[in-house]
């Protein structure tokens, strides 16, 4: 099938990693379903494309309702009939409450977003892929080096980045037979609002305590080799890909 007529749908689409991924997608010819919860912000991901409107398709969506997931995959099979690519990429953080300070509403929403949002989105994916003709097609997830070793004061989020190398290793087993790929991108330090603070006053608190600011890398080399995964033939796969910024403290100890 021709790049051209590829069917990609990404998660958290309107800004950072989602939105870069899904620019280098365009670029690259695929034709990309942006989903998030900020109308306004998919349809400025849309515009900067600077491609025709059938490129790309604006689904406002909540990962964390059910009801608004299963809209965003009808929308999908209505649309275009099939898809190529889902990209797990839509989370969020309780950005570095203590532990034993965590409230259960707290912990519940980060699971619904990470973890349960993924789960679903890629059985929506997972079913269409199975069913549609040409059989097969492929879904990254966003793992996060969390998905490796925790910052200090992020259970929920470290939890469900490890949780999702499970769903990540589980669909890539399952998906065998179908000709469905399953991948994982562990990401460190991209440059996006969600990590500003690594750059600002004191930084962000290192794992003995200490608070220090951390490099970070541009989100647009994320976007590229999100694309390269993507682009990559069904019988090739990159199962884990870490990207991180070279000089963050993440190798070794500390």
């Amino acid at each position: 099938m021709a790049a051209s007529t590829k069917i990609a749908v990404i998660t958290g689409a309107g800004s950072g990693i989602g939105r870069a991924s899904a620019l280098h997608l365009i670029e690259d010819g695929w034709t990309v379903v942006l989903a998030g919860r900020r109308k306004n912000m998919l349809e400025e991901t849309a515009t900067l494309a600077d491609q025709p409107p059938s490129r790309t398709l604006v689904v406002p969506t909540d990962v964390a309702d059910p009801a608004s997931i299963t809209a965003l995959f009808d929308a999908v099979k209505t649309t275009y009939g099939r898809i190529d690519l889902l990209f797990n990429n839509a989370g969020t953080s309780t950005r570095g409450i203590p532990f034993e300070d965590l409230t259960y509403e707290q912990w519940s929403n980060v699971v619904a977003i990470n973890l349960t949002g993924s789960f679903l989105c890629a059985q929506h994916a997972f079913r269409m892929m199975k069913a549609q003709d040409p059989q097969g097609g492929r879904i990254i997830n966003n793992g996060s080096v969390s998905a490796h070793v925790p910052r200090r004061n992020s259970t929920p989020y470290v939890s469900t980045k490890h949780a999702l190398t499970g769903l990540t290793r589980s669909l890539s087993l399952d998906g065998r037979e179908y000709n469905i790929a399953c991948g994982q991108i562990d990401i460190g330090n991209a440059a996006t609002p969600l990590t500003e603070r690594m750059v600002q006053g004191q930084g962000v608190m290192q794992a003995d305590g200490h608070m220090a600011v951390e490099p970070r890398m541009n989100a647009d080399d994320v976007g590229r080799a999100v694309a390269h995964m993507a682009n990559l033939p069904l019988d090739t796969n990159v199962l884990f890909m870490t990207i991180m910024a070279n000089l963050m403290p993440f190798v070794g100890r500390g």
